[in-house]
């Protein structure tokens, strides 16, 4: 099954506000890739990993 890349509903669709990085639900993993190069590398995390990021992300950015 062909995972399905998303990318954040707050993204633009043109110019640095597409610059952005995209999420996919593996079978048992979480995939991130730069939307700008969607056959580049990949990062794979755990879904404990992914909830973690996530966390830490939106901790960061209420602090901002």
């Amino acid at each position: 099954m062909t995972p399905t890349w998303r990318k954040s509903s707050r993204s633009g669709s043109s110019g640095s506000d597409s610059d952005c990085v995209e999420v996919a639900r593996f079978s048992r993993n979480i995939g991130v890739r730069d939307s700008k190069d969607p056959d580049g590398p990949k990062l794979t995390l755990s879904p404990d990993a992914w909830r973690s990021l996530v966390h830490r992300v939106k901790a960061d950015d209420e602090t901002a």
